[in-house]
C-alpha cells in the first residue's frame, strides 16, 4: 500500500473484531500507516483494554456475540469521551446507517475493508478532531494574553469547588489588578498596552503548576489564578511571587487579593473575598 499519509506518533487504535484474521490484516493495515495498534476480539475485551492503556481510536466490528459494536461504541462515548469510534460493518438490516451515527461513531467503513478507504477514513477523523479541539481552545482563550477568558474561569471555578468539597481537598485564588495601567496607556499607547498585558500573562504562567493551576485574564487589566490543592501560605507565596515579577518584567506595581475556599461557598462569595482584599491593598497604595 503506497501512502503519502503518516499518522502522527501519539494515534493509537484499539481494534476490535472477534474475526481474528479480519483484525490482524486490518491492524496491519493502520501500523503500514504509523499507527499504534492493539487488538482484542471482544467488547467486554475492549472496556477491559481501555481500562489500562490510552487509545485515541476504537474501530470496531459492529456484529459480535456478547456485547455488539454500537453498545461498545455507547460505552466509549459515556466512559471515554476524547476517544474517537469507527465502525466497520456489512451491509445489514440489523443496524441502519443512521443508528450508527447515533451510538457516536465518529465514522464507518464497509467490509471488506479496503486500504485506501480506510487511510482515508481516519485522515478525515483526525482532521475533523483536532479542528473540533482547536474551536474549543479558542472558545476558552484570551486571545491577547493566550491565559484561559473570563468564561472559562466561572466555568473551571465551579468545577473545582464541587472536586474540592467532595474529595476535601484545599483550593485557593488569587485575584490581580495592576496599578496605573490607564496611565501607561495613555502614555505609551494601546500596543505597549497590550505587550505589557502579554508580560503579565508570561508572569503568572512562569509562577503555577502546568496541568495543575491555571491562569486567567479576568478583564481589562485584571487577571485570576485558581491554585489547586494549595494552602493559605502557598496561596500568600505564590501571589508574593507574582506581584514582584510583574514589577520585575513590566515595571508596575500590581494590587492583589486571596481567597481560600470552605465548604458551602458560592462563587460570589470566594470571589467577592479575593476581590475585597485587593481593594483594601489597591487603597494603601494612594
Amino acid at each position: 500500500m503506497q501512502s503519502s499519509f503518516k499518522a502522527i506518533m501519539n494515534e493509537s487504535v484499539l481494534v476490535v473484531d472477534d474475526n481474528e484474521p479480519v483484525r490482524t490484516v486490518v491492524a496491519e493495515m493502520l501500523r503500514h500507516l504509523d499507527f499504534r495498534v492493539q487488538t482484542v476480539g471482544s467488547g467486554p475485551a475492549a472496556l477491559v483494554e481501555l481500562g489500562k492503556n490510552t487509545y485515541t481510536f476504537v474501530l470496531t466490528d459492529i456484529k459480535m456475540p456478547e456485547m455488539d459494536g454500537l453498545q461498545l461504541i455507547r460505552r466509549v462515548r459515556k466512559d471515554y469521551p476524547d476517544v474517537c469510534s469507527i465502525a466497520m460493518t456489512g451491509y445489514s438490516e440489523e443496524y441502519k446507517y443512521m443508528d450508527v451515527l447515533a451510538a457516536g461513531t465518529t465514522d464507518f467503513i464497509n467490509k471488506p475493508i479496503n486500504a485506501g478507504e480506510l487511510e482515508a477514513k481516519f485522515k478525515r477523523a483526525i482532521a475533523e478532531r483536532d479542528l473540533r479541539i482547536e474551536l474549543e481552545r479558542l472558545s476558552i482563550t484570551d486571545s491577547l494574553t493566550g491565559l484561559y477568558n473570563y468564561r472559562h474561569f466561572h466555568n473551571r471555578i465551579r468545577e473545582e469547588m464541587i472536586r474540592s468539597e467532595r474529595q476535601k481537598t484545599r483550593l485557593g485564588m488569587i485575584l490581580i489588578d495592576l496599578d496605573g495601567f490607564k496611565g501607561y496607556n495613555d502614555t505609551y499607547g494601546h500596543l505597549a498596552g497590550d505587550e505589557l498585558l502579554r508580560k503579565v500573562a508570561n508572569v503568572i504562567n512562569s509562577m503555577i503548576r502546568e496541568g495543575v493551576d491555571s491562569g486567567y485574564r479576568y478583564g481589562g487589566d485584571e487577571f485570576a489564578i485558581l491554585l489547586i490543592d494549595a494552602d493559605n501560605d502557598t496561596v500568600q507565596t505564590i501571589g508574593d511571587r507574582v506581584e514582584k515579577g510583574i514589577i520585575k518584567e513590566c515595571g508596575l506595581t500590581a494590587s492583589i487579593g486571596h481567597a481560600g475556599f470552605s465548604p458551602g461557598m458560592s462563587v460570589d462569595a470566594i470571589v467577592g473575598t479575593a476581590d475585597e482584599e485587593l481593594y483594601k491593598n489597591k487603597k494603601k497604595r494612594h
